[in-house]
């Protein structure tokens, strides 16, 4: 008897189809996860769960058994968020079997992001994964194939240069001040968040002369050793008021569930700066910034989707890279499959081993009872090893049998059907 085998299925809503609007609707907060991946686990037939969510994607990834997987994963994700599945579908991209194998590899390499090759979603994956496996939420589908897509990305760095090229959000955020603000030397920027969209984005500043950064986070403690490292300053979010005015160009990449900065401190702030023009970049889904400070003069403010035309730079060159990637993502992906359907084999072997081994300990005790009554032991010997012969041969007989049977039955039905019919035409 073969065991179901699950199958894999992806969930993606990302910037190709959907607008920041949308994505900030769906984005789940690295607090929500350990509820969210125990809510899906909590479906049946969803046997294992990765969630995964950026500034760009929100994506579920799932070991399953279901018959309708997308309904299921639609409605988990409209549901957590208290939207309407309706509104979303045209927003929803799903993936099954060996095209969901292919989509996880070239999220992990980057072939999926807004700028094309870009490194830093590999870590992301990462940690996503990490969280699945310390909340018990992996099998042992879902377990191999992230050791399979982390195997196949350092693979696709490895043998081609589709990451060469050092552009990243934070990159094109920086490039994007520089078009608003020639020289950023006497510029002071303020960056909100200290995670690794900050961490680069200060990278970069620093390399363009910048030298008055404030940092500023939720906890002091975790912006002063950024601080430190670019001998800048550190504030409590708490203080964000009182210090925005400072600030010419401000960076923001939190996991807020709602905004931190509005159109009303906005105002008091031009008012404060005697409406000195400002920079305003939001890189956070969901954002940081309301939308409707773009409604006031002397302010520029971008969100992630505004950085597409910096990071179509040196494009071309990338692109060629991205047909050498997918072949090493499409060969990998065989490889997986190979194994992925492999799994009901062993299951067989498993379970007819189990069996034998439960049938040996059965007249195992029989024999050992008989030679205690006295009976002959060579008897008994003979007779274990008939019956021992004979019983784990039945089950492979019969099944050779099967196929038989069913051909022979198949013949006769088809040659009565052929005399029914010669005895009607005649």
């Amino acid at each position: 008897m073969t065991c179901p085998m699950s199958n894999i299925a992806v969930l993606s809503i990302s910037h190709q189809l959907a607008p920041v609007e949308i994505r900030e609707k769906v984005a789940f907060a690295p607090s929500e996860l350990p509820t969210s991946i125990s809510n899906l686990l909590s479906i049946a037939d969803i046997k294992a769960c990765v969630i995964f969510s950026t500034c760009n994607r929100s994506e579920i990834y799932v070991s399953h058994n279901s018959k309708n997987i997308n309904e299921v994963l639609l409605k988990f994700l409209a549901t957590t968020h208290a939207i309407d599945h309706l509104s979303l579908v045209e927003y929803v991209s799903f993936f099954e079997s060996n095209e969901a194998i292919d989509h996880i590899c070239k999220v992990a390499c980057g072939l999926e992001s807004l700028v094309l090759g870009e490194p830093q979603i590999f870590g992301q994956l990462k940690e996503a994964y990490q969280i699945s496996k310390t909340h018990g939420a992996l099998d042992k589908i879902l377990e191999k194939l992230f050791q399979h897509v982390f195997k196949t990305a350092k693979k696709v760095r490895t043998d081609t240069n589709i990451g060469s090229s050092p552009i990243s959000v934070a990159y094109c955020a920086v490039k994007l001040s520089e078009k608003i603000f020639t020289n950023l030397e006497n510029q002071t920027v303020l960056l909100i968040g200290a995670g690794e969209m900050v961490e680069l984005s200060a990278q970069h500043l620093s390399k363009r002369g910048v030298k008055d950064m404030i940092f500023a986070n939720r906890t002091l403690e975790n912006a002063q050793p950024i601080a430190i490292k670019h001998n800048a300053e550190a504030i409590a979010l708490k203080s964000l008021s009182e210090n925005l005015h400072r600030a010419d160009i401000v960076i923001s990449s939190t996991a807020a569930p709602i905004p931190i900065i509005g159109k009303g401190l906005v105002e008091t702030v031009l008012l404060q700066r005697k409406h000195q023009p400002m920079l305003l970049i939001d890189l956070a889904i969901p954002r940081d910034i309301e939308p409707e400070v773009n409604q006031l003069e002397d302010v520029f403010l971008y969100t992630v989707d505004d950085l597409q035309q910096i990071a179509n730079s040196n494009l071309e060159e990338r692109l060629k890279e991205k047909v050498d990637a997918e072949k090493i993502i499409k060969l990998s992906s065989i490889e997986f499959m190979g194994w992925l359907n492999n799994i009901p084999n062993e299951e067989v072997i498993k379970n007819y081993r189990m069996q034998a081994d439960l049938l040996k300990d059965e007249l195992l005790q029989i024999a050992l009872r008989k030679l205690k009554s006295g009976s002959s032991p060579d008897l008994v010997v003979e007779e274990l090893a008939d019956k021992l012969t004979n019983k784990l041969l039945h089950q492979s007989l019969e099944q050779i049998k099967r196929p038989v049977q069913s051909k022979a039955n198949s013949k006769v039905s088809v040659d009565k059907d052929t005399n029914t019919h010669s005895k009607i035409e005649s």
